[in-house]
Parts: structure tokens; sequence; C-alpha cells
């Protein structure tokens, strides 16, 4: 697989971001497997986030509220990490796109 489409795969599913990871052009798409790693984390984080709050009653609500949203923005930041992939451009998600978990 060349850059575009490893980078393209990475954002797809979890399967597809291992499948890039392992079997793709890591160094020509390791800016995409960065950030889609990133989104995936994040994603995780808040499902065991919203899963944990759900047992107190209105403190619960409040943050499935809030998790909701975040998720929503997450989402956005998906495809806006999606089309760029698409386009074979590295530009950095907001908010998160500084961190860095791959070298």
């Amino acid at each position: 697989m060349n850059g575009k489409v490893t980078g393209i795969l990475s954002y797809i599913t979890w399967i597809g971001w291992i499948i890039a990871y392992f079997a793709g052009d890591r160094e020509g798409a390791k800016f995409h497997l960065n950030q889609s790693l990133v989104l995936w984390l994040a994603e995780i984080l808040l499902i065991a986030i919203a899963w944990s709050a759900r047992f107190i009653p209105l403190v619960g609500f409040v943050v499935g509220v809030v998790v909701r949203i975040i998720q929503v923005v997450l989402f956005i930041f998906w495809l806006m990490g999606l089309i760029a992939a698409i386009k074979e451009e590295e530009k950095p998600l907001p908010l998160i796109g500084s961190i860095k978990i791959l070298k």
C-alpha cells in the first residue's frame, strides 16, 4: 500500500488502523497514523468516562451530555483528517493535532 491508501485506511476502523500500521507505508503515512490513533484513543476514553458516569444520577446525565458533544466534535475532526488523507495533505487537526504518540 502506498502512503495515501495507508493514511485513508488508518481513519476507517481500528482494524483498518492496525492493517495500515503493519502492512502499509508507515513512513509515508506516519502523520495520519498518529492523528487517527489520537482520535481513536480519545473516543475510547470518552466511552469509558460516559460508561462510568452513568451510575451517578445527576452528574452522570450532565457528563453524558458533555461526552456526546465532544463525540460530535471528534467526528468532525475525523472527517477533517479523512479528507486531508484523501487529498494527501498533512494538516494537523484542531486541539489534538500537536499530540504525538508515534515517533
